[in-house]
This record gives structure tokens, sequence and C-alpha cells, in this order.
């Protein structure tokens, strides 16, 4: 079976940054954040030191049966934009990015405007999660992604790109930055645009009816997807067959239908908690999906999605003019 994951992360330079502050590399796969002495175990044994490079992820895709990957920033490793572009334009058969920006920061129009329009990006991430990202370390200036101004800003800029992706991390419902009806309103206003919600929402089997109603919110517009990586870390399940999981992707399913379903890793991290391989097969083995069903989960969705054509074109045409001098 033809596979895509549709979160992962490559490390070239780990500089997590949150709400616990800077993360520091301690080797052997290790970190550890500013706000306690606790050590993070962040790369599985022999992925990497305190890196892990397309060449080493190669390696890992290529021994689990996985075909491309699709490059996601992450607050947890540091935003990795310009080597996600490295990466893609290196391997441009196997990878494809998303970028990510600080909507706080003074310069995030142009930042954004240069990764579209200099390096080829059709897709970006807002990491905005209060217990991982954005919402974390700017928590005393809440904002929402269909009412900021400045999400706006990228919002109406973007939808001059007809088919870009817009991919979102928003945490669980207990952080601030919890907006899943924010997510309905920007599919209705910008219908040119895709929007993949991360982490199916952060499900809990144990309260189906708070992902029903997230879910039940996205239903009418086909151009709201959702991707089920590391749902096992947040069901905490560390052994198949991850029971929980299951009940979070059949209501998935009622809802929303196989084909606007991602299947994704969210390694290397994830990968820590349960290995790659049962990450890339726990779903084959249950009776959720039928054979062409899981097709479009496993492959079909995310190629359609982040692999499209004017993405894969535009990437190959970038030329980064800062090294043309």
């Amino acid at each position: 079976m033809k596979k895509i994951d549709g979160h992962f992360h490559l490390v070239r330079s780990l500089a997590g940054f949150n709400g616990k502050g800077s993360l520091t590399p301690l080797g052997n796969g290790r970190a550890i954040w500013d706000n306690n002495q606790a050590v993070l175990k962040l790369f599985p044994d022999g992925w990497g030191d305190d890196t892990f490079t397309a060449e080493s992820a190669l390696k890992v895709l290529e021994a689990n049966g996985i075909d491309k990957a699709v490059l996601l920033q992450g607050s947890l490793y540091g935003f990795q934009n310009y080597y996600s572009y490295q990466a893609v334009k290196k391997y441009p058969d196997r990878f494809i990015g998303a970028f990510s920006v600080d909507l706080f920061s003074e310069f995030y129009m142009q930042i954004v405007q240069r990764y579209v329009e200099e390096l080829g990006f059709r897709a970006m991430k807002f990491e905005i999660s209060q217990g991982g990202g954005m919402t974390g370390y700017h928590l005393t200036t809440p904002f929402r992604l269909d009412t900021d101004s400045r999400a706006g800003q990228i919002f109406h800029y973007l939808s001059d790109y007809p088919g870009f992706v817009v991919t979102v991390d928003y945490g669980d419902y207990t952080q601030a930055s919890y907006q899943p009806e924010a997510i309905a309103n920007l599919a209705r206003m910008y219908p040119e645009l895709d929007f993949v919600v991360c982490h199916l929402s952060f499900p809990s089997a144990d309260h189906l009816n708070r992902l029903q109603a997230a879910l039940n919110q996205w239903q009418p517009y086909p151009n709201i997807y959702t991707d089920i990586a590391a749902i096992q870390d947040i069901e905490g399940e560390t052994a198949e067959p991850f029971l929980r999981c299951q009940k979070d992707v059949t209501l998935a399913k009622k809802i929303l239908g196989a084909k606007r379903i991602i299947w994704g890793s969210d390694a290397p991290w994830s990968a820590t908690f349960n290995s790659y391989h049962s990450l890339a097969t726990w779903l084959e083995k249950t009776t959720i999906f039928t054979p062409e069903e899981l097709a479009d989960v496993m492959y079909n969705n995310a190629e359609q999605i982040y692999f499209k054509k004017t993405a894969i074109a535009a990437v190959k045409m970038a030329n980064d003019p800062a090294l043309n001098d």
C-alpha cells in the first residue's frame, strides 16, 4: 500500500521555544526545557543525536514503506522553515513543506510573502496551541484566527493562491487557543483555500460528544480536513490495538467521511512513545476503513491536498534570490 506521512518533522537545528521557554539539546536524542529539570526524549534511538535530517528521515521512511512526507513546523523543535525549503528542493519527489510564522513578529507579512513568492511554498501552518505553540508565549494577547487582523491580512493574501493549504494546531479544549469554530468560519469565508486541522482536534474517547461538536461544525465545508497524527500520544495509548484511537477515528469517518481524513505520525517525537512501524500500520489492522477508504486515508488524501501539481511546480521553480548575490 502506498503511504504518505501527512504530518512529519525535520530538525536541522533544534531550537524549540514555547511557554516553557527554550529547549536545549542534551545529546542522544534528549533535550530539556527552561522551566524544569525533566529530560525529554525527543528522537528515537538511532534517528539522530540532536538533529533529524532529511537523509535520516528518508532512511526511516524507506524502512517503513512510506513513499512521501509532508514537512510541518512545530514550536517543539523550533521552526525549520528554510531547512524544509532545502529538503523539498533536494528531494522534490519525497517531500512537500509548510512554513510557519509568529503573527506577532514585526515582519510577519514579509516572511509570509518570502516563503510564498520566492521559495514557492503552497502550505502554511499556524502553530497556535497554548500547550506547545504561539499562544503559550503570547498568552496575554489572545487572538482568534477568524477575527484577528494580522491573521486576516495573511488569509486575504493567501486567497490569491487558490488551493493553498492552511494547517492549524490549536491544542486541546482546556487551552485558550482551542477554536474549532474558527476553522468553520474560515472555510466559509475562504472557500478557495484548504484547511487541515492537526491531531483530530485533540480527541478524548471519554468525551466523544466534544469531538462530535467540532466535527459537526466542519462537516458542511468540504475544504476542511483533519489529520490523525499523534492521537496515540493524546489518548495516552502506548500499545496496539489503540482502542481509544479507534473510537475517535470511527467517529471522524462517520461525520466527515474517509476522504477528509489524513494519516500522519507527528514523528520524530511521537515515535518515542510508539514505534514508527506501529504508527504506520495500525489502521491496517482495524476494520474502520474499507481497502479503498484506507488507500485514501493513507495516501490519496494527502496527495490531493498537499501534493497538488501547482504546489510541486511552485517549489520546483523557486529560486531564492538571497543566494544569487
